[in-house]
């Protein structure tokens, strides 16, 4: 573990090293404010409660959009570069490699959104929310965020390039988007299986709304786990090759 923490503290000082660190992290809290000044201003006669809501709604899409590209040159890059070659005929183990690369780009990940606390906060001085609402709101974004790190560290350690790497991290984010569509789609009790393995929609809509539920935590660390693990199999299986 030691090894993993080695190399997710190298990785998470590259993405400050280059623009691609700050130009994200810049990037995702401008949508963010734009967002939230957006739906703060356009009904007056919305609750504090319900702008909360509608902040950790639209976060969460910009989050998700942030993991993605932040993971594309996680591994990828590695082989494009001939790098990986280097760390695959090392002592350097396959899941120290994949971990490493996770905690980085989630450390960046959870530190851009942990920074619009703000907004949040601005609705607590100047409104009525709960601490609560905010705590498990961001709870629910940093599990949200995970899960799609680990879905683009999968779709980099398959890939050769980091074009390649974004579209099938993309692919496969949207997909595990857009699975309650196909619930509705489909008969039950299909449809609620479906819909149980969701990224976003029914696992997502009680954190934005404050309420913590075991089960969706259980979900999110689950998901994360199986593609983390996924991607140390398909680096196993490129060293054997």
């Amino acid at each position: 573990m030691s090894t993993a923490l080695l190399i997710a503290r190298r990785e998470f000082g590259s993405y400050f090293r280059s623009w691609m660190g700050p130009a994200l992290m810049a990037g995702a809290l401008l949508v963010d404010g734009l967002l939230f000044n957006f739906y703060n201003g356009l009904d007056k006669r919305l609750l504090s409660g319900q702008v909360l809501t509608q902040f950790f709604y639209n976060t969460s899409g910009v989050t998700m959009i942030a993991a993605i590209l932040l993971t594309i040159r996680s591994l990828a890059e590695e082989r494009q570069t001939g790098t990986l070659v280097l760390l695959n005929t090392s002592p350097v183990a396959d899941r120290d490699i994949v971990i490493g690369k996770f905690l980085a780009a989630f450390g960046v990940l959870a530190l851009t959104t942990l920074l619009s606390v703000y907004m949040p906060a601005w609705l607590f001085v100047h409104g009525k929310v709960a601490i609560g609402h905010i705590v498990v709101g961001y709870l629910g974004l940093l599990l949200l965020g995970g899960a799609l790190t680990a879905i683009g560290v999968f779709g980099s350690a398959l890939a050769s390039s980091q074009v390649v790497a974004l579209i099938i991290s993309a692919l496969l984010a949207a997909i595990f988007v857009l699975l309650w569509m196909v619930a509705k789609a489909t008969e039950p009790p299909l449809n609620q299986f479906v819909s149980a393995l969701a990224v976003h929609h029914e696992n997502f809509r009680p954190f934005m709304n404050g309420i913590l539920l075991p089960s969706g935590v259980v979900f999110y660390v689950l998901f994360t786990y199986a593609f983390l693990f996924a991607s140390i199999k398909v680096l196993e299986a490129r060293r054997w090759q």
